[in-house]
């Protein structure tokens, strides 16, 4: 039977509007509880307040190359 529901579909809808619509604000809950993890997630990479050295790299000092001795 094409386009009808069975018993399996209907307990899908059912599960899926009782957590949405469910009482005491359910989905309000999960989407807070989310929201706190994106914060805290973003915070961390935040890094903390953290203050970080901005001073420009200096380059190596240069040094003669030593020659090594070939032994054979």
């Amino acid at each position: 039977m094409m386009g009808g529901f069975s018993i399996w579909h209907w307990l899908i809808v059912i599960a899926v509007v009782a957590v949405v619509f469910g009482g005491r604000g359910k989905l309000s809950g999960l989407m807070g509880d989310a929201a706190k993890g994106i914060r805290a997630f973003q915070d961390g990479l935040k890094g903390d307040g953290e203050k970080v050295d901005e001073t420009p790299a200096k380059p190596l000092p240069r040094t003669e190359p030593e020659k090594d001795k070939i032994v054979s």
